[in-house]
C-alpha cells in the first residue's frame, strides 16, 4: 500500500509540473512582451509602410 501512495504521489507532481510547463509555453509571449509603461518609444503601425499607396 505504501508503494501505491508514494507512485501515485509521484504521478500526481508529475502531472503538475506538466502543467506548469504547459502554462509557461502557452503564456510565453505574454511573458516575454515589454510592458506598455517601459516603452518610451512609440512603435510604429504595421500599416506605416502602405500610407502612401493612399
Amino acid at each position: 500500500m505504501k508503494m501505491a501512495r508514494f507512485v501515485l504521489k509521484i504521478v500526481g507532481a508529475s502531472l503538475a509540473f506538466a502543467g506548469f510547463v504547459c502554462l509557461v509555453i502557452g503564456y510565453w509571449d505574454k511573458l516575454t512582451a515589454p510592458h506598455h509603461c517601459c516603452m518610451r518609444k512609440k512603435r510604429p503601425s504595421e500599416y506605416d509602410d502602405y500610407a502612401d499607396v493612399d
